[in-house]
């Protein structure tokens, strides 16, 4: 067990979204100012929101307790627990105990917090040009998609969502990215064997673009709409022959890619399709800029 442990690093935790991480244990923001996202303390009973999360920095800090830090700072702070003793739990895949909650301070309409308003098929043209700007094609958006009308902090608007296992939406369009709650994974279960896994929904969108002209690998899919989820969707992807993982080239994906293959030989990196690309969608967006002039050169147009 203190091997495994090991294997899941101060680091990795620390690669996490913090913002998604909170969404998973409950905590929404009360307010949004661009990259800061504002809480009610999870410390302490609290009306006006005083605990910062900088989404850009992926730092934390409580101005009442006047202390802040990464990932790993807030959950041994949270938790109660020693820096071993939390990668051990989530290493194991074991739940820590959750603090007593501070009663209710937030009323809906009194701050930023995202309430899906409704949901119908996409077809908003700006939402459909920002997926055509990611390189993914009409038909593949609207077929896992929806068009999401939200409100945040008293204000509609409207974004591409795709649902969770859950019942919530990660919610994108070229201004906003962000999720409503519940936040959680997305499994989708053809019977297969083998399981294709994703960590945002664009690269799952981006795979089924690679093999819109060809035959479709016979596989099942989860998108874990964060590596936070890493630990919740072991049990699934464990189910299967094999999991076949597209995560992130950047530096949190590829800790996980190692820390899942050095777990069980059921996982197998497949990151070699997209190597020196930050992730699969912005490999099938740079095959695009090269495909797209080569065409227009071949039909004597000039830049």
């Amino acid at each position: 067990m203190e091997n495994v442990c090991k294997r899941l690093s101060c680091e990795a935790v620390n690669e996490m979204d913090m913002v998604d991480y909170l969404a998973t244990i409950g905590l929404e923001p009360k307010l949004i100012r661009g990259n800061e996202h504002w809480y009610t303390s999870p410390f302490r009973d609290e009306n006006t929101p005083s605990f910062k999360v900088d989404r850009k920095l992926n730092r934390w800090y409580d101005h009442g307790e006047r202390k802040g830090g990464k990932l790993v700072d807030f959950a041994v702070e949270y938790y109660h627990c020693t820096v071993g003793e939390l990668l051990r739990k989530l290493s194991s895949n074991l739940n820590l105990p959750v603090p007593e909650k501070r009663s209710a301070n937030f009323q809906p309409g009194e701050s930023n917090h995202i309430v899906i308003t409704f949901v119908k098929p996409l077809s908003n043209f700006a939402l459909l040009q920002y997926a055509e700007s990611r390189s993914i094609p009409k038909e593949i958006i609207q077929k896992y998609c929806n068009e999401v009308s939200y409100n945040n902090g008293g204000k509609d608007y409207f974004a591409i969502g795709f649902k969770n296992d859950l019942g919530g939406y990660e919610l994108r369009s070229k201004y906003f990215k962000g999720s409503s709650s519940p936040k959680g994974f997305t499994h989708l279960n053809n019977g297969q064997s083998q399981l294709a896994v994703f960590e945002g929904f664009f690269n799952f969108l981006s795979f089924q673009k690679l093999h819109q002209n060809s035959k479709m690998p016979e596989t099942d899919f989860l998108i874990l709409n964060s590596v936070s989820f890493f630990e919740k969707a072991r049990p699934i992807m464990e189910g299967y022959k094999q999991a076949n993982l597209f995560l992130d080239g950047n530096a949190a994906g590829r800790k996980f890619t190692n820390y899942a293959c050095s777990l069980n030989p059921t996982y197998q990196d497949k990151s070699s399709l997209y190597n020196g690309h930050e992730d699969l969608n912005d490999f099938i967006r740079d095959q695009a800029t090269k495909i797209t002039p080569a065409l227009k050169n071949k039909r004597g147009l000039r830049f």
